[in-house]
């Protein structure tokens, strides 16, 4: 590490910029953003950085740099076009001991400029010393998706607050204090948008603090899409980073469950094909039980919860027992899958309206309301359709669908192992069985279908 990361206070402060395009431009947001006056100097200047300058009450001086400009600043940004004017503002700058930063040049910098990820008053640098600028500002894209928005309002609720429970609370339970207030209830109303509830739980808890009651237990029920990584919710990834025990099933891709906190307790409750590892009533228990104890517990779901996920009976089962859980919705299956394999669910020429539809099979019959699903100007999705297929086929046909109708067999979607298999009402059945295709696949029946070769795109999970 050759910087030292360190917080300029820089309100007030007089900061000489010299020059006067758009590199100056977005080092003078930053420091205006900070409170700093700004001082720019350079030949010709922009109209924005000149408002920005006003907004400031700061100068503007359209001359050449000179080194007098030194005198009466704590700050100094070289972001000229030339070279030598760079260089000569640097020396100038570490003669004087001020902190200096040139653009793109590291060697003459006596401070750099980190990717910065703010929420309120908190402020996260990620610097790679300027060796390598854009991976910093990648690392701060990653770094965006895992804190709350909410979070500025946390920072600026412990701001007002931190005099008031200075004075309430000894040096030895402050610490304390402040770890429950930023883990706890308080966090989770100001994060979730009640910033008065939660203030009104920091002051109830700071009139009677005898120490962090014991941990209070919460479940989220989060959907983990269709496979990809990337068609997670920021919100998803962030409470997978806060679980303390997670339970997933099958239908959870490898990459999605990768990004699950590392030191989180996982426990397996897949299912398959008439073969529960863990019967869904345990399950329910099982999130009950684990909440009892303390533990904020991710459920984790393929697709979505509340699409054939068989979320609204655990939570049921959760708000019997007066559990609080949160639930985060993914992208089913349907809309991830199709979208991959380019088939647009609706279509002004093809398709008005759209139906999922459970292809499972229970005691071997699957009784479905077949006339209407057999309408014209719709699609139809079936999950877990594959080992019912021949007989939906067939009672599509019965009941007045054309045999040529186009069906598409998605496996793996939006998997780097993606694979889509056409063919019609009445091919469809054996190509699965020559093609070997394999669970889990989603079914996609109508005249979208047809639109595939066209308008199929690069997965990037490949």
């Amino acid at each position: 590490m050759r910087y030292l990361p360190l917080a300029f206070d820089v309100q007030d402060n007089s900061c000489l910029i010299v020059g006067g395009g758009s590199v100056a431009t977005r080092k003078a947001r930053l420091l205006a953003k900070a409170g700093a006056r700004l001082v720019v100097v350079a030949p010709q200047v922009s109209a924005e950085l000149q408002q920005l300058v006003a907004s400031t009450d700061g100068e503007v001086l359209f001359q050449q740099y000179r080194s007098e400009l030194l005198q009466q600043v704590q700050l100094v940004i070289a972001a000229t076009a030339d070279p030598e004017v760079n260089r000569t503002v640097s020396v100038d700058a570490q003669s004087r001991r001020l902190p200096v930063n040139v653009v793109d040049s590291p060697e003459l910098c006596t401070f750099t400029f980190p990717a910065i990820v703010e929420r309120g008053p908190l402020a996260i640098g990620i610097s790679s010393g300027g060796s390598a600028p854009v991976l910093a500002r990648r690392i701060r894209a990653q770094m965006e998706a895992l804190l709350s928005p909410g979070i500025a309002s946390l920072a600026e609720l412990a701001a007002r607050m931190r005099e008031e429970v200075k004075a309430a609370l000894p040096e030895a339970k402050r610490k304390d204090f402040w770890q429950w207030v930023f883990s706890g209830p308080v966090a989770a109303k100001v994060e979730a948008g009640n910033v008065v509830d939660g203030e009104n739980a920091l002051l109830a808890a700071l009139q009677n603090w005898q120490g962090s009651p014991a941990p209070s237990g919460e479940v989220y029920l989060v959907g983990g899409g269709p496979g990809d990584p990337d068609l997670l919710t920021f919100r998803a990834l962030r409470l997978m980073q806060q679980a303390d025990v997670v339970l997933y099933d099958r239908l959870v891709s490898p990459g999605v469950l990768e990004l699950v906190r590392r030191d989180a307790e996982r426990i397996y409750v897949g299912k398959k094909k008439e073969f529960h590892s863990v019967p869904q009533d345990d399950i329910n228990q099982l999130l009950v039980d684990l909440a009892q104890q303390g533990k904020k517990v991710l459920r984790l779901k393929g697709g979505d919860p509340f699409i054939f996920g068989r979320g609204g009976e655990e939570i049921d089962k959760l708000a019997e027992a007066g559990i609080p859980f949160q639930v985060v919705p993914g992208i089913t299956a349907a809309s991830g899958c199709a979208s991959y394999a380019g088939i647009p669910l609706t279509h002004r020429d093809h398709a008005q309206s759209v139906r999922f539809i459970t292809g499972h099979l229970k005691q071997g019959e699957l009784d479905l309301p077949w006339r209407e699903l057999a309408s014209p100007g719709q699609t139809l999705v079936f999950y877990m359709g594959l080992t019912g297929l021949q007989t939906i086929c067939s009672q599509l046909i019965a009941h007045g669908m054309p045999a040529h109708t186009p069906v598409a067999l998605v496996e793996k979607g939006t998997t780097s192992e993606q694979r889509v298999v056409v063919g019609d009402l009445n091919s469809i059945p054996q190509l699965a069985e020559a093609e070997a295709v394999e669970a889990p696949a989603l079914t996609i029946i109508g005249g979208v279908v047809s639109l595939h070769e066209k308008l199929q795109w690069y997965n990037p999970a490949k």
